[in-house]
């Protein structure tokens, strides 16, 4: 099975990959930008916001996304995948630029993927005070400088890009405790 954990920063997507771990010991843990050695590079790149032009980020994710899928997604389907992020993400960021067409996006997707999508998508979804509070807490990435307003419209769009995907999308409130999360997560991968 191939699951995708989603969700705004701060969110807890790497401590619930870590606990999920300890449940699939012989699972895949990749993560969407930057689980290939090219994809560290594009990732660098991105997340440092030195692209003026939102379409160059977007083919950088998508030329992210398609190395990934042929080294690591595609030779390990039969195993447990489990993704922080993956091109749920990709295109929740580019709908929010509204500088392509949803059409032309998800053709772009399919084509990065060989429409190889995770089976289930987790959004660990965050209120505006807790998002504000997890920031005021840590170091800011070029993406995190945009501000919470940014960061809850790229939420808002996990659930969209989801959709346009037609991906089995499971919400989950991400203020719970870690252990709530995890059972959650766990019992919808069971289903």
């Amino acid at each position: 099975m191939y699951i995708a954990i989603e969700g705004i920063d701060t969110a807890g997507k790497s401590t619930q990959i870590a606990a999920l771990k300890n449940h699939f010991p012989d699972a895949l843990i990749t993560k969407e930008p930057g689980g290939t050695e090219i994809g560290k590079e594009i990732r660098e790149l991105v997340l440092s916001a030195r692209t003026k032009s939102k379409r160059a980020e977007l083919l950088l994710f998508l030329a992210d996304r398609a190395e990934h899928v042929k080294e690591v997604i595609e030779p390990n389907l039969h195993k447990m995948i489990i993704s922080d992020r993956s091109a749920v993400s990709g295109v929740a960021y580019a709908l929010i630029q509204e500088d392509i067409k949803s059409k032309d996006l998800i053709a772009l997707n399919d084509f990065a993927t060989k429409k190889i999508y995770p089976q289930k998508v987790f959004l660990l979804r965050l209120t505006k005070k807790e998002l504000e509070f997890r920031l005021s807490q840590k170091e800011l990435d070029g993406i995190e400088l945009r501000g919470s307003e940014y960061l809850l419209k790229i939420q808002e769009s996990i659930k969209q890009a989801s959709r346009l995907l037609d991906l089995t999308l499971i919400e989950i409130d991400a203020t719970k405790s870690i252990n709530e999360i995890t059972k959650e997560i766990l019992n919808n991968i069971n289903t």
